[in-house]
């Protein structure tokens, strides 16, 4: 091939490229700034999750770009060493609780922000459309907070979720149950209350599978359509199975509007052990009150954490003094999650999406070097962290204390949780 040839070549690749729309992240020199999409409900019924989303992933920012004498990935060094020193850049992008716009922000923040990689998104649906986008334009998506086991089984190359999901959360919760029964506690029946997205649907059939498994009756399997305005009829159908245990999996909103309805149907449950999500969150704390007491939810993370991990002390405060309140199951993930990234990028030393992806996969963080209950952050070849060990937590004069497993438990469980 001579020079003209080459030339030509050249043109019609980038002429290709240009006419296909596609569009990969700029490779960054060393010392730029690392450009990272992020994606979260900013307004809408979640706003207040995104705005704690956004307070996560600034602090976990000013711990890469700044020097910390903390034991997390990237602390030490002011910058991403690997790269010369580069900072990371945040660049936030509102999906608004839909998937299509997730989807349409996904592209904007790879095509026109040149993102090298994208976090997010809390809701599982719009976890699992920018997944695809991610895998199509062949960069890494980090699903920081999104729990939904299917989101690890379409095969991508480039999804990675360092926090478990539920099929996880849900066995560590019938391990409590199990335990409590071989104490000698009433736990035979449950009832089921889910809404109707990807989120709910999947949490339902796991746990509707481990209550055959252990032996438990589902004497209500209840779903509903998320963001209801109403959910009366719902909790008449709870209040007359009146099952041992509740198992909500809702979003905040959902999660204020039950508690809300059982109050005022004069229904108390036995006991509630929750999914988290909209159970884990302080604005559903200072909705509900006093409604709140004994609510037993799974958890990636709880403060008490801090005895035996002192990094979670101090982040939690240059949290807290970004957003006025504490570290949560959710804020925590995002947080750890965007530090797992920026450790990759770092030793990818490269913006380039293959090379953090094999950095990523090859990623073996010890749990003590992060701020969770982890055995360590390793992925397996879906893109998940089979060592995310789950705890559960209960809320008990006005905070959260960690019960299960015993290794880690710092309280006995308030059960029956209305005693």
């Amino acid at each position: 091939m001579n020079r003209r040839q080459v030339l030509m070549s050249g043109a019609s690749i980038l002429s290709f490229a240009a006419l296909s729309g596609v569009a990969g992240p700029a490779i960054a020199q060393a010392g730029q700034d690392v450009v990272i999409g992020v994606l979260f409900p900013m307004s809408g019924a979640n706003a207040q999750v995104g705005i704690d989303a956004r307070h996560a992933m600034e602090t976990a920012a000013d711990i890469v770009n700044n020097s910390y004498d903390l034991d997390l990935p990237t602390a030490k060094n002011a910058g991403l060493a690997g790269l010369g020193n580069a900072k990371i850049r945040l660049v936030f992008a509102d999906h608004q609780s839909d998937p299509q716009k997730g989807r349409a922000e996904a592209e904007r923040l790879i095509t026109q922000e040149k993102a090298c990689a994208l976090i997010g998104c809390y809701l599982s649906s719009v976890s699992s459309t920018v997944s695809g986008v991610a895998e199509r334009y062949g960069l890494p998506f980090l699903c920081a907070d999104s729990s939904s086991p299917s989101l690890a089984r379409h095969e991508l190359k480039f999804f990675f979720r360092p926090a478990a999901q539920d099929e996880m959360f849900s066995a560590a919760m019938f391990d409590f149950l199990d335990a409590q029964k071989a104490k000698g506690k009433k736990v035979e029946t449950v009832g089921l209350f889910f809404e109707d997205t990807i989120f709910g649907t999947d949490s339902s059939n796991t746990q509707r599978k481990l209550a055959a498994e252990r032996g438990y009756k589902v004497v209500a399997d209840i779903k509903y359509k998320s963001n209801s305005p109403s959910l009366g009829v719902e909790v008449q159908q709870i209040k007359a199975a009146d099952p041992d245990v509740l198992m909500p999996s809702s979003y905040i909103t959902d999660a204020i509007l039950l508690m809300r309805t059982m109050g005022e149907l004069g229904y108390k449950p036995k006991n509630i052990v929750a999914q988290a999500s909209g159970f884990s969150d302080k604005a559903f704390f200072d909705a509900v009150g006093d409604k709140a007491a004994g609510i037993i939810s799974r958890a990636s993370f709880s403060l008490d954490m801090a005895q035996k991990r002192p990094s979670v002390l101090k982040v939690n405060n240059m949290f807290k003094a970004r957003s006025s309140r504490d570290l949560n199951d959710s804020t925590s993930r995002e947080l750890m999650g965007l530090l797992v990234l920026a450790d990759a990028i770092d030793r990818a030393r490269s913006t380039d999406g293959d090379k953090i992806r094999e950095a990523l996969a090859a990623t073996d963080i010890p749990g003590e070097q992060t701020i969770m209950p982890w055995k360590r952050v390793k992925f397996e070849a879906d893109g998940q962290n089979v060592d995310a060990d789950p705890v559960l937590v209960q809320y008990i004069n006005g905070a959260f204390v960690t019960i299960f497993p015993a290794a880690v438990a710092l309280a006995e469980p308030l059960w029956p949780m209305n005693v």
